[in-house]
């Protein structure tokens, strides 16, 4: 089972590399990560997807909650959420019909081309999994000339105010538990 799982950390030098370290230390491959500042200067939230069963994922949450940078972990992908990945695409794409129809496809995908070159566009577009691995598949028969994707992000939908301090994460957690 996939289970994306969000972390607020402190923001300081080191926290990534402890925390991956920690992880591949324990044989728990990542399959995607993303960092970045939150609405706190101070704050990073890691988000990453783990693969495996609740025993995995209960391993992977308590050993991250034993680092001191950490200050929350919330197993996202068991709340309702909304998740996106985005990707840059370079396609080969000549003038005239093949452009053309690269160029409807990103319509259709919602997409946006952000440079056009001589003989190729790149192409913008962001997601569910599931749209950008379909993209990629429609895409393919043009020839893709080169890809990069971010890792996934995810938020919870409605109200939910990150924690200051370690004591209002712990008070935020111990209110989810009692109302799950």
């Amino acid at each position: 089972m996939r289970h994306v799982l969000s972390a607020v950390v402190q923001n300081v030098p080191g926290v990534l590399a402890h925390i991956s370290g920690m992880l591949a230390s324990r044989g728990y491959n990542i399959d995607s990560l993303a960092v970045g500042e939150t609405e706190d200067p101070n704050l990073s939230r890691m988000t990453f997807v783990v693969v495996g069963d609740e025993r995995v994922l209960d391993q992977v949450r308590k050993q991250l909650e034993k680092i001191v940078t950490v200050v929350q972990v919330i197993d996202v992908s068991s709340r309702d959420h909304v998740e996106r990945d985005l990707m840059l695409l370079k396609v080969a794409a000549a003038p005239g019909t093949k452009r053309s129809e690269v160029r409807e496809l990103v319509e259709i995908f919602r997409g946006q081309i952000v440079d056009v070159g001589a003989e190729e566009l790149m192409v913008e577009i962001s997601g569910r999994e599931s749209k950008i691995e379909a993209f990629i598949e429609r895409m393919r028969p043009y020839g893709i000339l080169e890809l990069v994707r971010t890792g996934r992000i995810a938020m919870i939908r409605g109200e939910h105010r990150q924690p200051k301090t370690e004591e209002e994460a712990e008070e935020q957690e111990a209110a989810q538990q009692k109302a799950s």
